[in-house]
Formats: structure tokens, C-alpha cells, sequence
């Protein structure tokens, strides 16, 4: 198990960013609300690496969405996100996917079957490949899908499911998207923290 004194979340972000090494696990706390994002910088499907920083210095809420292409929850969840995308394509609100499965305990979210999949589905969002598994821990990420909300400095205000109910018929509250009106608004949150449900991250085995 790794040592739980580390000395700050943003030095062991940064060192695995740089040395390519995993430092994720299914213990890591979830980032706090009122406690900024760590800041990233990751390969998006289009090729090009994409910085938290460039979302936050042109919206007003910014949804971190870890999610994947194998996981049944974040297929059932992967036209909500579009439809909801679709809801605010005239706010300031951007969308960015994140891809933390490890590869090799599933192949078919490689960075690849990424590509093919933003293609099919003609994502309107960031998908970004979340290789070393580093951003996740960061922000103890759990489950595909687990939603985070940033406000413009950054600050998280809403953490965990989309709704209340992977079977559409079913579900009461609209968690994401009330915390997301709520920011537009300038309102508070009524509810900041839910559970998030899903499949779990699959994380690299230790060597």
C-alpha cells in the first residue's frame, strides 16, 4: 500500500506528470469542495495536450468529467453528457472528459479506441488520456463517471454523480445540472457532494 504522508498533492501531481509514473489508487480522497483543482496538462483525441488553465480563464464553470469507453455506466451516461453539452453550448461552460482506465487491464480504452469513439459519437467535448493515472489521484477520482465542477478560479463546487439514476425513467434530481445552473446564476449550491456510482477506476497493479 503506498504511504499515506506525502508531501503535497500538487509536488506528487507534478513529479508524475514529469516522470511518467503512476501514483494512483482506490484510497485517495476526493478533492474537497471549496479546495481548487489540481491544474493538468494532458493529450486530448485531437491530438493536442489541452491545460486545465485554458478552460478556466474562459468559463465560468468548468466540469471535469472522469468517464471511459468500456464502463456500461459511462456508456448509458455518454448521451446525457451530450445532451446536457448540447444545453449550454451558448454559456460560458466547458466540458472536459477524462480517460483514467489503465490500459492494459482494459485495452479498449486505450488512447486509440479514444480516438475512434470521440469520432463515432462526435464529441463536442475535450476527451483527454489520462495515462499515468496522476490526475485522477489528484483528485480522487473513484468511479467512470465521477463529476467535478470548477468555478473561474477554479474552486471545486459540486463533486460526485450526474443524477440520481442510470435508468433515465428513473431518475428525480439532476445533480450535475442543477449545481451547474446554480453557478450561472451566481446562486448556492443546494447540494455539493454526492455519491458517485459506477463502474471503478481500473487501476495499474503495482509492479
Amino acid at each position: 500500500m503506498r504511504p499515506r504522508t506525502v508531501p503535497s498533492l500538487g509536488l506528487v501531481l507534478a513529479f508524475a506528470l514529469n516522470a511518467g509514473i503512476a501514483v494512483a489508487g482506490p484510497d485517495d480522497p476526493e478533492l474537497e469542495i471549496g479546495k481548487k483543482g489540481p491544474a493538468f496538462e494532458l493529450l486530448g483525441v485531437d491530438g493536442q495536450k489541452h491545460a486545465l488553465s485554458e478552460y478556466l480563464s474562459k468559463n465560468k464553470v468548468t466540469a471535469v468529467v472522469f468517464t471511459c469507453n468500456t464502463c456500461p455506466y459511462s456508456q448509458a451516461y455518454e448521451p446525457v453528457l451530450l445532451e446536457i453539452a448540447q444545453k449550454y453550448t451558448k454559456q460560458p461552460v466547458a466540458f472536459v472528459l477524462i480517460n483514467p482506465n489503465d490500459v492494459e487491464a482494459k485495452p479498449g480504452d486505450s488512447y486509440e479506441a479514444m480516438v475512434e469513439r470521440a469520432k463515432e459519437k462526435k464529441y463536442p467535448f475535450a476527451y483527454l488520456h489520462d495515462a499515468t493515472q496522476a490526475v485522477a489521484t489528484a483528485y480522487g477520482a473513484q468511479r467512470t463517471p465521477h463529476v467535478f465542477l470548477l468555478d473561474a478560479n477554479g474552486v471545486c463546487t459540486y463533486r460526485g454523480r450526474i443524477d440520481d439514476s442510470v435508468k433515465r425513467e428513473e431518475v428525480k434530481t439532476h445533480d450535475f445540472t442543477d449545481a451547474v445552473d446554480a453557478m450561472l446564476a451566481g446562486k448556492e449550491i443546494t447540494t455539493a457532494s454526492t455519491k458517485a456510482f459506477g463502474c471503478t477506476i481500473k487501476w495499474r497493479k503495482a509492479s
